[in-house]
């Protein structure tokens, strides 16, 4: 009978509030229509976001943009239902953080036009990041959304066959991502950072 409550439990769609009282301390965590994700952050995981995190944050300095690196901070759009999202890495501009209103007091993002760029490194939950993320990352506003695929976990569909390690740069134009992929020791192409000289190997690589 415990069990049966507990199941039940876990199928009840979490509100925000109750997804933030359950696993707001815990990063590994995403809530999205009510379902809570597990981002499952192993160490090659974690690896290509720090090296994301690295290049990208040198870049930041270089230009002298008033922007910083927020690692699986938690967003939380207001126009998205039951949905709490936590990018691997997000590109938030200090100017706009005046004008969030959960920010000062729980360090929580709701406007798309506080993040300039978004990178996720995809686990076995890739649906999410090559579907719904794609979709409403885009609605959003954000012009610049890279999907790590350093597993070649994604569906043939998304990274063609045989399926094989994939970085996905998602452009925003005219409303919709414009999706190139790039692979091996291919040049990646970033419109929001165009110094950055890598390949889409040195990005993917897990094994550093």
């Amino acid at each position: 009978m415990t069990i049966a409550i507990d199941q039940a439990i876990q199928r009840k769609p979490l509100s925000f509030d109750e997804f933030l009282a359950r696993y707001g301390g815990d990063n590994r965590y995403e809530l999205i229509d009510g379902e809570v994700f597990d981002l499952e952050p192993t160490g090659p995981h974690e690896e290509v976001a720090a090296f994301i995190t690295a290049k990208i944050c040198v870049q930041i300095d270089t230009i002298g943009l008033p922007w910083f690196v927020l690692q699986r901070g938690l967003f939380r759009p207001f126009n998205i239902g039951m949905t709490a999202f936590r990018p691997d890495v997000a590109v938030v501009d200090r100017n706009e953080l005046t004008k969030e209103p959960l920010w000062s007091e729980k360090s929580i993002l709701t406007l798309g036009s506080s993040i300039k760029f978004v990178a996720e490194v995809v686990s076995s939950n890739w649906q999410n990041d090559y579907a719904r993320k794609v979709e409403d990352y885009a609605v959003l506003g954000i012009s610049e959304y890279w999907i790590a695929d350093y597993a070649g976990l994604g569906g043939t569909r998304h990274i063609g066959k045989p399926k094989q390690p994939a970085l996905s740069v998602c452009t925003l134009v005219d409303g919709e991502y414009e999706i190139q992929q790039f692979r091996g020791n291919q040049t990646i192409v970033s419109p929001t950072f165009p110094g950055l000289k890598l390949t889409a190997e040195q990005v993917l690589k897990a094994d550093r």
